[in-house]
């Protein structure tokens, strides 16, 4: 059974950073993609970005070039790296995940908070 788990949530000021990584118990070169959602209270999944197989990437715009998604397939992990976080930035961070055959998978999910 695949299971996705996150790690490195937690509290941040404004204007600072925070890396949060995905470890996956099957590895992760078997997935086709994998990437990051995030969800307020209330509100909607919101799509953060991914990173593929071959290591491209994409971003939702929201984005601006301050977070960064990477891999590392010798530990089976997939991070995404956030920087110059604002309040609008404070959601509960999924990672998700495309295998071979479309299906998807998601993580628990890992808390970010960005203070004013």
């Amino acid at each position: 059974q695949v299971q996705l788990v996150e790690s490195g949530g937690g509290l941040v000021q404004s204007g600072g950073s925070l890396s949060v990584s995905c470890e996956s118990s099957i590895g992760i070169s078997s997935f086709r993609s994998m990437g990051w959602y995030r969800q307020v209270p209330g509100g909607e999944l919101e799509w953060v970005g991914l990173i593929t197989k071959e290591g491209f990437t994409k971003y939702e715009d929201f984005v601006k070039g301050r977070f960064i998604i990477d891999r590392d397939d010798a530990k089976g992990t997939v991070s995404l790296h956030m920087t110059d976080l604002t309040p609008d930035d404070t959601a509960v961070y999924y990672c998700h995940a495309v295998g071979k055959v479309g299906k998807p998978y998601w993580g628990q999910g890992t808390q970010v908070t960005v203070s004013s």
